[in-house]
C-alpha cells in the first residue's frame, strides 16, 4: 500500500510560479513510476507529467513550463510549474503505479487527494 501526499499548491499570478510535492509512504518508492494529473471544474481529469527510472514524459500544454521530479531518497515527487496560465488551474493529483510510466490515468493504482492550484490573471 502506498499513500500519497501532495502539497505546495496555492494563488499565483499569470507568469507566476509554485512547485508542488508529492510524499509518498513505503520503502520501495523507486520501484514506482510516479505522475501528476490535474482536473479543472468540469472537465476531466487529465495528464500534466510523469517520472519513471526510464525517463519523463509531458503533456504537450507543459512542456517547456513544468518540470518533474524525483527524490528516491526522501520518497517525494516533484512538480515545478513555471510561466502559468490561467488555464493551468486546477486541482492537482499525484498517482503511482508499479510499471512504467503512463499517462493514462486509469492505470495509476495510488492517488493523493489533490492540492489547488489556482492561476490568476
Amino acid at each position: 500500500q502506498v499513500q500519497l501526499v501532495e502539497s505546495g499548491g496555492g494563488l499565483v499570478q499569470t507568469g507566476g510560479s509554485l512547485r508542488l510535492s508529492c510524499a509518498a509512504s513505503g520503502r520501495t518508492f523507486s520501484s514506482y513510476a510516479m505522475a501528476w494529473f490535474r482536473q479543472a471544474p468540469g472537465k476531466e481529469r487529465e495528464f500534466v507529467a510523469a517520472v519513471s527510472w526510464s525517463g519523463s514524459t509531458y503533456a504537450d500544454s507543459v512542456k517547456g513550463r513544468f518540470t518533474i521530479s524525483r527524490d528516491n531518497a526522501k520518497n517525494t515527487v516533484y512538480l515545478q510549474m513555471s510561466s502559468l496560465k490561467p488555464e493551468d488551474t486546477a486541482v492537482y493529483y499525484c498517482a503511482a503505479r508499479l510499471a512504467g510510466r503512463s499517462s493514462y490515468y486509469p492505470g495509476y493504482d495510488y492517488w493523493g487527494q489533490g492540492t489547488q492550484v489556482t492561476v490568476s490573471s
